[in-house]
């Protein structure tokens, strides 16, 4: 599913990164907003789906969306 392993990250860390709180991370994660999966109550998050996140949200924010 992933292909880069190395790369996965927490919700705390996607919160960081994201400047938002675990609230807001864990919404985005349950809507697939941000690429994710979950083993057993964990979640583990490719970095990389979190730049193409914020990348799409820059984008829309630029066209007026």
């Amino acid at each position: 599913m992933f292909d880069c392993y190395d790369t996965l990250i927490t919700p705390e860390e996607v919160a960081d990164m994201l400047g938002c709180g675990m609230n807001t991370t864990y919404k985005l994660l349950k809507s697939g907003k941000i690429k994710a999966m979950r083993i057993g109550r964990s979640w583990r998050i490719p970095k990389r789906a979190v730049q193409e996140y914020i990348i799409q949200e820059s984008n829309l924010k630029s066209v007026g969306w």
